[in-house]
């Protein structure tokens, strides 16, 4: 295969500002790198931290979601090979020595990789990315529909599952978004009883077809009250980035029941007295390794989870994130190269 001789990549320059178009000669991967031909690119929240400069200095090319074929391998790389379909996600790349690569979470590596972040991710025609890291992906998958799940698809599945609750438990789910849409789906596979939490009646019927058993209008009652009338939830998952939504969120939790909290919100309060009465606990949860993402993929792939998206062309990328912070995009938004 013959490749081009450039590269062109949306690049943050200058903190706040709007990316910029650039051309670039094609890399050549490193020992142990993998140069890949993108196909597709999700949108994240948190390439708007890239892009503000929040994240590290610039110059970046934001994009932790891609999806693309491998197109050169660089000396010493046995896991993944030409021709392979891969994906990149939030974890770039770990030290395979430190304590948390020591019980398996490498994507909170002390030294880590991350793409996007660290170094440069996948709002580009071509990227490098670390073999170790690389997330083997169907190439009978759309690339457009597995983007999303690289980071919002892992974020919900591998949270839920380390948490080791109960099949037929009750998991409510508030927000109907980007990861909220995601997490209604694999907490229905993994055999859950879910309820999805929301604002509006109109939102009733759609929860329901994502596979939600309850739905419970937030602009219409206490979600608190209507989570304890089905016995309480052993599990909420906060996917919505509402501060003032979550401290109401804790009533609704059965003892021992967890709220997981998934989506960056800023000056959250807590009702302490209601976590100690309940022996309740929150957690966070940082996506997943390259080996859960494979999980997470070949998860939605058997039991049909749908990424809901909204495609723009890589030309686009300032348009398609404007859409994201104006909530114009319901689900996700991602970039696609042809």
């Amino acid at each position: 295969m013959t490749l081009p001789k450039t590269i062109t990549a949306a690049v943050a320059s200058t903190p706040k500002a709007p990316l910029e178009f650039k051309q670039f000669p094609m890399p050549t991967p490193s020992p142990g790198e993998v140069l890949v031909k993108i196909l597709a690119c999700g949108v994240c929240h948190s390439d708007m931290g890239v892009i503000n400069g929040e994240f590290g200095p610039l110059p970046r090319v934001p994009g932790h979601e891609f999806v693309g074929d491998v197109v050169q391998v660089g000396e010493g790389v046995t896991r993944v090979k030409l021709g392979d379909r891969v994906g990149g996600a939030w974890h770039g790349g770990h030290d395979n020595s430190c304590s948390s690569c020591a019980i398996g979470m490498f994507q909170c590596c002390t030294s880590a990789a991350v793409n996007g972040v660290t170094r440069d991710g996948g709002y580009a025609t071509y990227t490098l990315l670390r073999a170790e890291a690389a997330v083997r992906i169907p190439a009978s998958m759309a690339p457009s529909a597995v983007a999303p799940l690289l980071c919002a698809g892992v974020t919900v599945f591998n949270s839920l599952r380390k948490l080791h609750v109960e099949q037929g438990a009750l998991v409510a789910v508030q927000g109907l978004g980007g990861l909220g849409h995601l997490a209604v789906q694999y907490a229905r596979a993994m055999g859950y009883t879910v309820a999805a939490v929301s604002r509006g009646e109109s939102k009733r019927e759609f929860a329901k077809k994502l596979g939600a058993e309850y739905y419970i209008d937030s602009s219409a009652e206490d979600v608190s009250s209507a989570l304890m009338k089905l016995g309480g939830a052993a599990v909420i998952m906060c996917t919505a980035p509402s501060a003032s939504a979550i401290n109401p969120l804790i009533g609704g939790l059965a003892v021992k029941g967890t709220l997981l909290l998934l989506a960056v919100a800023f000056g959250v309060e807590i009702d302490a007295v209601q976590l100690i009465q309940r022996a309740a606990s929150i957690q966070g949860w940082p996506s997943g390794s390259q080996c859960d993402t494979e999980t997470a993929i070949a998860f939605a792939q058997r039991y049909g989870i749908k990424a809901m998206v909204e495609e723009f062309k890589l030309e686009q990328a300032n348009e398609a994130l404007e859409s994201m912070t104006q909530s114009k995009v319901r689900f996700r938004a991602v970039l696609v190269m042809e």
